[in-house]
Order: structure tokens, then sequence, then C-alpha cells
């Protein structure tokens, strides 16, 4: 029986072994392509089909601003006609007597321009102009809130992979000291110090330790395949992180700094606030429709016959008639009034909206502000804990060669040296990862 378990824990680690060397060898065939986070923000948004078309959503927004400037411009028509008439038959005498035939021009033609320029409309206008470029601003804010939102999942997949690759050379290194650990082992049991359940128990540890690293080189896979699809790379192509993981680098403000910050470059703040100043433009535009509208007008042309003023002539004219035309839209007096009141109660809507996006971002910053210090101390702490753990484990150790600690005891405290140094790795990239959401939500990434 003992023999059975023995031949199967052999093949266990035969099966990881090939496995993990099979593994090892692919990936040592392929070329790692070293990428700093600077650079995967520089491939990230180069390659984005978000920002793509939030850029053609900007450039649809400057040339509507160009469309309404050129309305300023005179609008000009040329028009023209030409005619032929018939014969004029008068009957003088009757329908039924032979007409009298009157004698006419059989050829009239009419070629001429008109204009208007527009001097004052409400200044509706201007309040247009205001409008699209309003427009268009938030559309540019809104394009760099993309950015923001692409450079900070490009940040999150790079991240990871670098974690997934820390936590592999952890796993290497501890798979290289367990089995050193158990050639020691092996020693003692031909000197008769140790148990033969203690060198099941070490080969039994490294199974799991050899599969917990495959798990992570398929982690480590994930990740890389998720940040080449976002960066444009083909999936095979494998990308080395080359960032340090140093959080006690990072700068830390007040809270009230941040905030400032916060108000000086949030996205959705000014998203909101443009929205506001859209809908204020839009209530003028609206109150605007009541005002007179007042332009100059010019009609020329040339024609023939004259039969502009009288008496009339076959003969060829020029004329041009210039001036200026007012009207006043009288039934907008009360058509208005409930169109004014709809855009005041959007403008109030907007207000109130723009208040509430200033209570979440000071919420949000808050939340993230602490979440960061937070991270910052865990840092520290799995620092200290590494230390403890290291110097328990040597502990156990020395008590295990003087038979007064059991292998269990031994290994736990191996487990636990690993588990606080993986903490470790954890919460240094989570201080990074935080530190970058604090800048997306400030505006500042």
């Amino acid at each position: 029986m003992r023999g059975c378990k023995k031949r199967v824990s052999i093949g266990i680690l035969l099966t990881i072994k090939l496995t993990l060397l099979y593994s090892q060898d692919s990936l040592t065939n392929q070329n790692y392509l070293p990428l700093s986070l600077s650079e995967v923000w520089l491939k990230a948004t180069d390659y984005s089909k978000k920002i793509q078309l939030m850029q053609f959503e900007t450039e649809l927004k400057r040339e509507e601003i160009r469309e309404v400037q050129y309305e300023r411009l005179p609008e000009i028509e040329m028009k023209g006609h030409i005619e032929y008439a018939t014969n004029f038959p008068q009957y003088t005498e009757g329908l039924f007597r032979k007409p009298e035939q009157h004698e006419v021009i059989h050829i009239l033609y009419r070629i001429g321009t008109d204009s208007y320029l527009n001097l004052y409309n409400g200044n509706k206008l201007n309040l247009t102009i205001d409008k699209k470029k309003l427009l268009y601003e938030i559309a540019e804010i809104q394009k760099k809130y993309t950015i923001s939102e692409i450079k900070l999942q490009a940040t999150t997949f790079y991240l990871h992979l670098l974690r997934s690759m820390l936590f592999k050379d952890l796993m290497l290194q501890d798979i290289a000291y367990q089995e050193k650990q158990l050639k020691e082992i092996r020693g003692l049991l031909k000197n008769g110090v140790a148990l033969k359940n203690d060198e099941l128990r070490v080969e039994l540890k490294l199974s799991q330790q050899k599969l917990t690293l495959i798990q992570i080189e398929n982690d480590i896979a994930i990740a890389n395949q998720k940040l080449n699809i976002l960066i444009g790379l083909p999936d095979e192509q494998l990308v080395e992180p080359v960032e340090s993981v140093q959080p006690h680098l990072l700068p830390i403000k007040s809270y009230e700094d941040y905030l400032h910050e916060a108000e000086a470059h949030s996205y959705d703040y000014h998203i909101s606030e443009k929205q506001v100043e859209y809908s204020k433009v839009h209530l003028q535009y609206i109150k605007a429709n009541i005002r007179p509208k007042i332009g100059l007008y010019g009609d020329m042309w040339t024609a023939n016959p004259q039969i502009f003023l009288y008496p009339y002539s076959p003969s060829t004219y020029t004329l041009g008639l210039f001036g200026i035309r007012a009207s006043i839209p009288l039934s907008e007096l009360y058509t208005n009034i409930p169109k004014t009141k709809l855009a005041m109660l959007e403008h109030k809507k907007e207000e109130l909206a723009h208040h509430d996006i200033e209570d979440k971002i000071r919420q949000d910053v808050y939340e993230a502000f602490l979440r960061f210090k937070e991270a910052l101390m865990r840092v520290d702490v799995e620092k200290v804990n590494i230390g403890h753990a290291t110097e328990n484990a040597r502990i156990i150790k020395n008590n295990y060669i003087n038979k007064t600690a059991l292998i269990t005891e031994l290994l736990d405290a191996d487990l636990q040296v690993l588990q606080t140094k993986f903490q470790y790795v954890n919460a240094q990239i989570e201080a990074q990862l935080k530190y970058y959401q604090l800048q997306h939500i400030l505006g500042n990434l």
C-alpha cells in the first residue's frame, strides 16, 4: 500500500515536471517585448477605437461651429427665366368673328440677383455659435475622459501582469528552496533522524507548489493577452513590464489639495459645468425669439421688355433695388411663453445636476484618498510581516532539526513566509493601482 502511494506521488511529480519543462521551453522560445507604463499608454491611446471615435466627434463639433459662422455672410441668389409669348388675338367683334392681332414681344427674359445680409436677429446667430462651441468643448473633455479611462484600463492590465510575474519569481524561489530542503530531509532520513512521512509531506507540498506555478503561468498568459488586445499587439506576443514597483516614492497630498485638483481638472465636473453653461445659453436663445429681425436686402436684374414702370417699353433695361427689411414676430409673444418656461426648468435641472456631481466628486476623491493611504500602510505592514515570518520559519527549522517541532509546523512556517511575500507584492501593486485610480478621478491621468 505504501509502495502504491509512493508510485502515485512520483507519477504526479514527473507529470508536473514535464508540464513545467514544456511550458518553460515554449515561453523561452518567444521574444519578450519590454515595455514601460508610459509606452503602454502611448500604444493604448494610439490603438483604441473609442478614442478614434471621440476624435471624429470633436472634429464634427468643430466643423459645426464653422458651419454656423458662415451664416454671417450675406445670402446671395442668382436667378433668371426666359419665356416665349404667343400671339395676342383680341376678339373685338365676338368670339366667333375673326380676331384682331395685337402686336406683342414674343421673347421675354429676366436675369438678376437677390441678396440679404442679416444685421440683427435677436442675437440668435451668436447664441447658436456659443452653443456649438460649448458642445465642442464638452466633446473635447469627453475625449480626454475616454483617454484617461483607456490609460487606467491599460495600467490595471499592466500591473496585474507585473504582479503575476513577480508571483512566478517568488514561487520559483520557493520551489528551489523546498527542493533543497527535501534533499536535507532525505539526508536526515538516511541518518535515521527524519521520518519517511516527513519526506512524503515535503514531496506533496512540492507538487502543490508546482501546480500553483502552472496556475500563475496561466494568469500571466491571460493578463498578457488582455494587455495585448488593448494595445494592439498579437495574442502570442509576450510583454515584459519594466516598471519598478516603488509605492513609497508615490507622492501623497492632503485631502483638501486633492479636492482642489479635482475641481480644476475633474472630467465629470467640467462636463457638468459646460452643460450648465449650455442650458443657460439655450435659455437666452429661446428668449430671443420675440426680438425683431433686421437686415439689408438688395435686388438687381436685367430684363426685356420693360414692364416695371409705365409707360412700358420693348427695350432691355437694368434696375437695382436696395433697402432695409425689418420684421417683428408678434405671435412669439404668446407662443414663446411655454418654450421659455421649459428652457428655464432645464437650466435649473442642469444646475442641480452639477451640484450633485460636485458632491459625488467629493465622495469619490475622499474614498480614493483614504484607500490610497490604506494601501501604503498595508505595504509597510506586509514588509514587517515578511521579517516576522522569516524569523519564525528559522526558529521552527532549528526546532525541527532538534526534534522539538513537527514537519507540519515547518511546512506551515515556510508557507507563511511565501504568503507574506505574496501579500507584500500584492500590496505594492495595489498601492500603485490605487494611486492611478485616484489620478483618474482627479483628472490628472
